[in-house]
């Protein structure tokens, strides 16, 4: 096996290369390096864009998994595939089957490349050129080929080791123009050739308030969206496999403890608007309805400030 110099030299060599010659010889030295880690990683989907200034102002992401999970963001080096790309791992629980969320907000696509490459996957378009990509799910929340919009914290899917992955893990990009990035999660920098444990802050309650949304909708729901109303309140949108029942509720995080005006609205395609308001310290809601297989339409307000969804989450 190559040492690592020879391979730093190998890729100098290689830059000076035609585009073709540089895919094959990179290929090559990258499939050699896999016995490196614990994992097969993926192939890249296309060649990684060339080298540029990046002026535009990424999302503030967040780690792609439930409030307070702790995973290990492995920035593997050399041989990772593409470059600066991260593999979530195992920290003080295991990662198989765990929720993947969204690191910001943005238009969800989602992908199947079968037993090959990522496998299963999703790219988020954050706009201004931002985008994250996940890959090697067990599942995701839509089929191949369709879009979503998503809030940062919205589920997309769930750890696997579909495609070339030979141990359940995340395989996770931060790209800007199709160029991968050195990635920062939850303000971390996670530089290459770094191993970093990091807490997911991604759908947790903020600002101080002491009941979060499962409390608050009751036992058997979980968080399926959220939007943000700027540092006042926060909307959740959550869901009961068991019966049906979807759940919306707003979670103040200032002025608690206070009575203000707050609000959380629910419609299932078809019916009347379900809306509980008024002034209240903690938050609005919960306002409940049957959908199943229905499309439905959320949101909510605080003081003047105020937000609904178009008719989505239609599964």
């Amino acid at each position: 096996m190559a040492s690592e110099t020879t391979r730093r030299s190998l890729h100098s060599r290689v830059s000076k290369l035609s585009r073709k010659g540089r895919l094959a010889i990179l290929a090559a030295a990258a499939f050699g390096a896999l016995a490196l880690s614990p994992v097969a990683f993926a192939s890249a989907e296309e060649p990684a864009a060339a080298p540029q200034d990046v002026s535009i102002m990424a999302p503030s992401y967040k780690a792609p998994f439930d409030c307070n999970k702790t995973f290990n963001a492995n920035n593997w080096s050399p041989g990772h595939n593409p470059s600066n790309s991260i593999d979530w791992q195992n920290a003080s629980e295991t990662i198989n089957g765990k929720n993947v969320r969204a690191s910001a907000g943005g238009t969800a696509t989602f992908y199947d490349r079968g037993n090959t490459s990522y496998g299963k996957y999703v790219v988020i378009n954050h706009g201004n050129g931002a985008s994250t990509l996940y890959a090697h799910l067990s599942s995701m929340v839509r089929s191949p080929g369709q879009t979503m919009s998503v809030s940062q914290g919205t589920k997309i899917g769930a750890v696997g080791s579909t495609g070339n992955s030979s141990a359940p893990h995340l395989h996770y990009e931060q790209r800007v123009n199709g160029s991968v990035q050195s990635p920062v999660v939850e303000g971390i920098s996670v530089p290459l050739g770094s191993k970093k444990a990091i807490k997911s802050s991604n759908g947790c309650s903020g600002g101080g308030n002491p009941y979060t949304p499962t409390q608050v909708c009751g036992s058997g729901f979980s968080v399926i969206n959220q939007h943000d109303l700027g540092s006042a309140a926060t909307i959740y949108l959550l869901y009961n496999s068991s019966n049906k029942n979807n759940c919306v509720v707003t979670m103040k995080k200032t002025n608690l403890g206070s009575a203000t005006a707050v609000s959380a609205t629910l419609q299932v395609q078809g019916k009347s608007k379900k809306t509980d308001s008024g002034n209240f310290s903690y938050y609005a809601g919960p306002v409940k309805d049957v959908a199943a297989a229905t499309c439905v339409k959320w949101g909510g307000s605080v003081g003047s400030t105020s937000w609904e969804s178009p008719y989505q989450h239609c599964g």
